[in-house]
């Protein structure tokens, strides 16, 4: 604000100095200080204290007067450390987050543009781990922007705020595929795995690889001959999980497990 000096004797001149004239006000000045942008580039508040001296000259004679002294304090702007933004899975935790500034007592008041994840829709502070969730078949993207502020004697100065994300990816499923009994060298029908969220891989094991299929793989199961060279029936259990990935975070499914029996070629004696 501006100063405009006063006094009782008309005609009183005001010399002044200053401190600390890194706040953006000179060292020494004669009358009113006018408005200026104030100045701060640390990280504490700045306080500069201005000395006025009045005097009065008439006559060849100047008389100077008791000098008074008051401060102008300066306040940081805060500043919000970045944050970095989190892909997580659908009923999983979030990492907390932790706020950080260079100026220390500096307070976090906070948005989020998407409450469906699990998160409110605002707040002050770090923000605590939760459950995420995501109730649809694509991913969700929840913006949360972040205001620093630092109060220094009853003023109020507010950085500016930063934005990071949370994203929840979808969970996945796999159809529950169809069991299959064939005959020791002949055809299985070929499995193609469909789920819901579109861009699920479905990653599979067998826990018999002597009916001639692998004992893991990703992706559909191609039709091939079926082994059995024993004497009674051969069951093969197959275990697909579906997986999907979005963000670098791949989230995993409920697995669903099938057969296929390869029934003995019977012989005669």
């Amino acid at each position: 604000a501006a100063i405009a000096f006063s006094g009782a004797v008309t005609g009183t001149v005001f010399n002044w100095t200053n401190n600390t004239p890194s706040i953006g006000l000179a060292a020494s000045g004669t009358g009113n200080i006018a408005s200026f942008t104030a100045v701060n580039t640390g990280n504490a508040p700045v306080v500069a204290t201005i000395t006025v001296t009045p005097s009065y000259t008439n006559g060849g004679t100047t008389c100077t007067g008791s000098a008074i002294t008051f401060t102008i304090t300066v306040n940081p702007t805060p500043v919000v450390n970045p944050v970095a933004s989190q892909v997580v899975c659908n009923g999983s935790s979030t990492a907390a987050v932790v706020f950080g500034s260079n100026v220390a007592g500096t307070t976090f008041t906070w948005t989020n543009n998407n409450t469906s994840i699990g998160l409110a829709a605002s707040g002050s502070g770090d923000i605590a781990s939760f459950t995420a969730v995501n109730a649809t078949l694509v991913p969700v993207v929840a913006t949360i922007t972040v205001t620093p502020s630092f109060t220094g004697t009853a003023v109020t100065c507010t950085g500016s705020s930063i934005t990071f994300t949370i994203t929840v990816n979808p969970t996945p499923t796999v159809n529950q595929p169809a069991n299959q009994l064939v005959c020791s060298e002949s055809s299985t029908a070929a499995v193609t795995f469909t789920g819901t969220v579109t861009g699920t891989v479905f990653n599979w094991t067998n826990n018999t690889p002597a009916i001639g299929l692998a004992a893991s793989g990703s992706g559909n199961i191609s039709a091939f001959i079926a082994q059995n060279p024993g004497t009674t029936p051969l069951v093969a259990t197959i275990t697909v999980t579906p997986v999907y990935t979005a963000g670098g975070t791949s989230c995993p499914g409920t697995a669903r497990t099938f057969t296929i029996t390869v029934n003995p070629l019977p012989k005669v004696d």
